[in-house]
């Protein structure tokens, strides 16, 4: 494990992520966590590049400990592997404002349960030997 114990990824809050209230729309979050994860898991290097063939979000949480607004952008995300089965495993993630130190607070916390799919047969895979290696290597002790 690496970087206080998980991936960080820097997100940009585009003036559109915003609601009328002026803070991250909940649909607009969901997309930045997903804009998160993609160079941690989905990049050409990683051992988990083949999940760009077929992944699919089973389970979403996302709970709001404060507001974020355009102005907190970047956002930093901080993800790791919360568990790992056969055909999926679990992210977890914080999220805070750019320059705020990982001790404090997270103003959002969530998680996904991403299980493999096969598209050709439209049925749940089972995780390979390596991506189970990569995965498994950001799990918190």
């Amino acid at each position: 494990m690496t970087l206080s114990e998980g991936f960080h990824a820097e997100v940009e809050v585009r003036w559109s992520d915003m609601d009328v209230f002026q803070h991250i729309n909940h649909a607009r979050m969901v997309t930045l966590l997903e804009e998160a994860r993609i160079p941690w898991l989905f990049e050409d290097d990683r051992p988990t590049v083949t999940l760009r063939d077929g992944a699919v979000i089973a389970d979403l949480h996302v709970r709001y400990r404060g507001q974020l607004r355009h102005s907190d952008s970047p956002l930093d995300v901080l993800m790791w592997v919360e568990k790992v089965r056969a055909v999926d495993f679990t992210i977890n993630y914080e999220v805070r404002p750019k320059g705020v130190d990982v001790s404090v607070a997270p103003s959002i916390i969530a998680s996904t349960q991403i299980a493999a799919f096969d598209i050709d047969t439209q049925r749940l895979r089972r995780i390979t030997d390596v991506e189970r290696g990569y995965l498994e290597s950001w799990q918190r002790a």
